[in-house]
């Protein structure tokens, strides 16, 4: 099963400072909920594991992440990540594009494009609850990003990191399932009868 997805963010800072802290991959992973760098294997190559609660379980995931580019010119990220549960049950991938776009001196956009692949346990959720999960997750995400260009935003003119440097991240806290799941139901129901009263 495969789910595409096309977003973008405001994010409350320059461009360069956003493109700054886009090439610090531990830090861009710990904005993803439940995910955490558990090893850097070269400038372009990681290990990591995303850790998924639904109700009293809790799955976590194995997997690597291959930077595949990083273009300053157009401030854009691709990587492809990859990972199996620790059961063997479920796969999954993600191949992703990242750019910062810039809006003026003091603001700009993430926008985002990924294909996202499932197979075995986890892709039993289906495409209609992958898509509207997958754009909950994101949403989590661009609010993180934001919050770390808020807490410690790049200095002006300062140098960009060098690709694959390490950043202190914070613990991971699980990905609730059921807690995604149930804000994509409100939405549903919201919209079904809000479209029924207009």
């Amino acid at each position: 099963m495969k789910v595409r997805l096309e977003k973008a963010f405001p994010m409350p800072a320059s461009a360069d400072a956003a493109w700054a802290l886009l090439q610090v991959i531990a830090g861009v992973a710990s904005c993803m909920p439940g995910a955490k760098i558990t090893e850097q294997v070269d400038a372009t190559h990681y290990k990591g594991t995303v850790a998924l609660k639904v109700g009293p379980a809790s799955l976590s995931f194995r997997g690597e992440i291959e930077v595949k580019s990083l273009d300053a010119s157009t401030r854009t990220l691709h990587l492809f990540a990859k990972g199996t549960d620790t059961t063997g049950s479920s796969a999954a991938s993600m191949d992703l594009t990242a750019r910062v776009d810039a809006q003026d001196a003091n603001s700009c956009s993430l926008a985002g494009d990924s294909e996202v692949s499932m197979s075995g346990k986890a892709a039993s959720f289906g495409a209609r609850l992958m898509g509207p999960v997958s754009e909950q997750v994101l949403g989590q995400f661009a609010a993180n990003f934001a919050a770390r260009l808020k807490q410690a935003p790049p200095q002006a003119g300062a140098a960009a990191p060098a690709p694959g440097a390490a950043a202190p991240a914070p613990e991971a806290k699980p990905l609730n399932a059921l807690a995604l799941a149930w804000a994509v139901i409100k939405g549903w129901l919201r919209a079904l009868f809000t479209g029924k009263r207009a």
